[in-house]
């Protein structure tokens, strides 16, 4: 396992990762940089949790939007699509963690 220093919405996290799957969490940080940056700059939503909680939504219904036969998704197995998933949970709730000491 290797640590990583990552910015979501100009907030500094550490991840942890295998050395093999850096470059897709880093694209998967990437990706939800631009989504909640997006929701944020769009100034309808207020607050990290709620803007987290939206691009979580509209990430999960991309991905729900893929599931056709011919998709992108259509080869892999429900097994992987947990597995992405799961991946995405974990870059959010490694973004959402610095929220619950402020409750």
């Amino acid at each position: 396992m290797i640590q990583i220093n990552v910015t979501i919405m100009g907030q500094s996290y550490r991840l942890a990762c295998h050395e093999d799957e850096e470059k897709k969490l880093r694209e998967a940080v990437a990706y939800l940089d631009g989504k909640m940056c997006a929701i944020r700059d769009a100034g309808k939503i207020k607050g990290n949790d709620r803007i987290a909680v939206m691009a979580s939504l509209a990430i999960a219904a991309e991905l729900l939007s893929t599931k056709s036969p011919s998709g992108p998704l259509s080869e892999m197995t429900m097994s992987e699509i947990k597995q992405k998933m799961e991946a995405m949970n974990n870059v959010l709730d490694q973004a959402l963690l610095p929220q619950e000491d402020l409750f």
